[in-house]
């Protein structure tokens, strides 16, 4: 038996936001809101949607608990070492310019990983790179670029001495850094993805929609993507068949557009 009282809830969120939480696992999705409007003494979802209608506050704590912000540096240091030692290099030896977008990013932890290991290469001056997240919350955060040492624990030495300063408790990225990012607020689900892109960051994040949804923003990557470009994915994310969005597995978690791919 459906939940109505979920399902109008879905609906209206939808007309609201243009965000369809039907794109998302039901179960986890559910269990996650239903925790949310019961903090805050909500019986129901048609009486929780009221209030995020009339308090920004609400719509803003729903927006961050509804998306997944979950991000460190340098997260699996070992793939990040194959995209700074293989993928890039070959990127740019055959682009006088290449373009990034690292997608559903966050606290901009990715992104500016990106940035520094370009940086270091003195390759960040060919570089474009474009970071977008649905949650605008997060986006601020990741502008200020003002981390935890929990975030930064992962970074390799020579990038933490390099790249980030100590102010009080918290660890600032380099202006330098900061100002290669273009960041924008984006929804995976609705917006344009534009392109075409020569390397896609999206990881962790697949993992919470449903196959149906899963399904087309992989062929939606794919269609961003230059032939040759590659899409890098989180540790849990692996496409099973890959060639039917003309992908193939180059390495664990790294897809490569088909050459021939129209």
């Amino acid at each position: 038996m459906g939940d109505q009282d979920y399902e109008l809830f879905i609906e209206q969120i939808k007309k609201r936001t243009k965000i369809d939480l039907a794109q998302y696992k039901e179960t986890q999705m559910k269990r996650r809101l239903t925790t949310l409007r019961q903090k805050h003494g909500f019986q129901t979802f048609a009486s929780y949607m009221d209030a995020l209608v009339r308090d920004q506050t609400f719509m803003d704590e729903f927006l961050d608990r509804m998306t997944i912000n979950v991000s460190e540096f340098w997260r699996n240091p070992n793939r990040w070492g194959m995209l700074e030692n293989r993928f890039l290099p070959e990127m740019l030896a055959n682009n006088g310019r290449i373009s990034i977008w690292s997608a559903a990013c966050s606290t901009g932890d990715e992104p500016y990983t990106t940035a520094m290991i370009l940086d270091k290469m003195g390759k960040l001056d060919r570089t474009t790179i474009t970071a977008t997240d649905l949650d605008h919350n997060v986006l601020s955060k990741a502008q200020g670029g003002l981390y935890h040492e929990r975030s930064v624990r992962d970074v390799p030495p020579e990038y933490r001495d390099r790249y980030f300063s100590l102010e009080g408790e918290a660890y600032a990225v380099d202006e330098r850094i900061k100002r290669a990012i273009r960041f924008k607020q984006h929804n995976l689900l609705y917006d344009p993805f534009g392109g075409p892109y020569d390397l896609i960051i999206c990881r962790n994040v697949m993992i919470y929609f449903t196959e149906d949804a899963k399904h087309g923003l992989y062929q939606r990557f794919s269609d961003a993507l230059k032939p040759g470009g590659i899409l890098f994915v989180g540790s849990t994310e692996q496409i099973f068949t890959p060639q039917q969005y003309q992908f193939e597995t180059v390495e664990t978690f790294f897809y490569r557009k088909m050459a021939n791919a129209t």
